[in-house]
């Protein structure tokens, strides 16, 4: 008979009973995680499809028109627009499943704004405890920078949730040493610059910010090495892409861009967080919780953490922007949209600065979440009108007409919303591909295509009885200033001046009265009937 093995005196006992009270708190924390994270997550998706149809704008009919190319095209394709495949790839296969529809595509960016509320629940709650995590939450469930671009077909949701979790993998390998997640990390900084080349302003900023890391660091050697792997692997998965990115620069860039001034370095700040007001609530309540975070006890390893945390935090985002501002006075690239490589950080931080303002923290939170509370749809709804002017028009094209658009990059939006089977040109000339526009050296072809040889070159391929569509942008505002709008701006007048006294042309109808004449980015349309070839 064998002997029965005794726990030696004074150890516990673990028996069923004991492991299901053990379970219990474990279970009603979970539980109360799963609705919380739900109510956040259905009032997002509730505020966040509102205008979930909206018609398309000039770069959503580009985002369509690039996707809708094979696969394994994109890449090559995208050497004539500037920007990295990753966004435009996933696109292809949503499309591919779902369609290309308005609210179809826009569902896509709405996924991955939604993605922004549990990963920022996860990383405040995992790093800076539970109330950091629900304030971080509650702020990513109802930004409205996150609830404009969750309802258009372009990559900022998803450069916005790719940033935010780039900002909790850096602080759980490098501050918390969670080194499970040091290939996360990698993957997730390389799946960024994937994404959008302002991702690299973030990749400097996070080299930036590990000087913090490695200065409150317990192991700095063990945090140096961990570093060396991680951008080691996402230079090495990006370097495919390096050669695409050298051309780009040097023939694509943003010529629609101004070069920003002083005053612009944190302009766009109050996009990210709603206004004016936000910002200087969350810079006192949220400033206050920060300030308890830097002033806690030195000694105690959990307040220790949390202050490398706070300064590796606070680096990060305030050395991307001072690099994208820098980068922006050699190369103009420098507007709001493309902030979303901030907000993820930035959202984070303002969580943890509310969570530790004590009651000041949750009372500024329940304002601001108030202030960004609002359905209204107008600036999300309203951002072109070709989609009611190409309703307009449909009746009086047919076949084998010609839609000439002077403001180039209109075509792909254009292309998405009228008749099949026409054919397209620019002010540049023919444009054999609608659905993709060729930034590469466009501001000089722009400036070499004159307006009466390239009109001759164009009607020459008419016949008599068809309809040429001269599509004018509607400028509303001083903004057109930078090179290329300047220059479309003069071209606009041009053409239609040159259009107008081609004996070969009859005005047939000029349709201002289509589409929402207030819309920032508006089209006319002048029809010609073509008379002799």
């Amino acid at each position: 008979m064998s002997a029965v093995a005794t726990p030696p005196a004074g150890t516990a006992v673990r028996t069923p009973a004991r492991d299901r009270v053990r379970a219990q708190p474990r279970v009603r924390e979970l539980l109360i995680a799963a609705a919380g994270l739900s109510a956040l997550l259905g009032l997002s998706l509730a505020l966040r499809t509102t205008a979930i149809h909206a018609a398309f704008w000039i770069d959503e009919g580009l985002s369509v028109g690039i996707a809708s190319h094979s696969f394994t095209d994109i890449p090559s394709v995208l050497r004539q627009d500037g920007s990295p495949p990753l966004y435009y790839m996933l696109l292809h296969l949503w499309i591919a499943v779902f369609g290309d529809g308005q609210g179809a595509t826009h569902a896509l960016s709405v996924a991955f704004a939604l993605a922004t509320v549990p990963i920022a629940w996860w990383g405040g709650r995992s790093m800076f405890g539970p109330r950091a995590g629900w304030c971080a939450a509650g702020l990513a469930a109802l930004n409205p920078f996150l609830t404009y671009y969750a309802q258009e077909t372009r990559m900022y949701a998803l450069v916005a949730v790719l940033g935010l979790l780039v900002a909790v993998l850096q602080l759980q390998v490098f501050v918390f040493r969670r080194r499970a997640f040091v290939v996360p990390f990698a993957l997730a900084l390389t799946a960024l610059v994937y994404t959008h080349n302002w991702g690299l302003f973030l990749a400097v900023g996070t080299l930036a910010a590990m000087v913090p890391a490695v200065r409150f660091a317990p192991d700095r050697r063990g945090v140096l090495r961990d570093a060396a792997i991680a951008y080691g692997i996402t230079g090495l998965l990006y370097a495919a892409w390096l050669p695409s990115l050298l051309f780009q620069a040097a023939h694509t860039g943003a010529p629609w861009a101004e070069r920003p001034g002083l005053g612009d370095v944190l302009g766009p700040i109050t996009g990210l967080l709603g206004g004016q007001v936000v910002p200087l609530g969350l810079l006192l309540a949220g400033g206050a919780g920060l300030a308890t975070i830097a002033q806690a006890p030195r000694g105690d390893v959990v307040a220790d953490r949390r202050r490398a945390a706070m300064w590796t935090l606070v680096v990060l985002p305030a050395a991307a922007l001072a690099v994208a501002w820098t980068a922006s006075q050699v190369s103009p690239a420098y507007t709001g949209r493309y902030f979303a490589i901030l907000v993820g950080p930035v959202l984070l931080l303002a969580g943890v600065g509310l969570a530790h303002a004590g009651r000041l923290g949750l009372v500024a939170l329940a304002i601001i979440l108030a202030l960004w509370f609002d359905p209204r749809t107008s600036t999300i709804s309203h951002k072109s009108d070709v989609r009611a002017v190409a309703a307009g028009v449909r009746g009086s094209l047919q076949a084998g007409d010609l839609v000439i658009s002077v403001h180039p990059e209109q075509v792909p939006v254009l292309h998405y919303y009228f008749p099949p089977n026409l054919r397209w040109a620019t002010s540049l000339g023919p444009m054999p591909d609608p659905g993709v526009f060729d930034w590469r050296d466009a501001e000089d072809r722009l400036k070499a295509a004159r307006p009466t040889p390239t009109l001759n070159r164009l009607v020459s391929t008419m016949g008599p009885g068809q309809t040429l569509v001269l599509a004018l942008p509607i400028i509303r505002t001083g903004a057109w200033g930078a090179p290329w709008t300047a220059l479309v701006r003069r071209r606009s007048s041009q053409w239609q001046r040159v259009a107008d006294r081609d004996p070969r042309l009859v005005r047939i109808a000029a349709e201002p009265r289509f589409g929402h004449r207030r819309l920032p980015r508006g089209i006319r349309t002048v029809l010609y009937r073509v008379v002799r070839p």
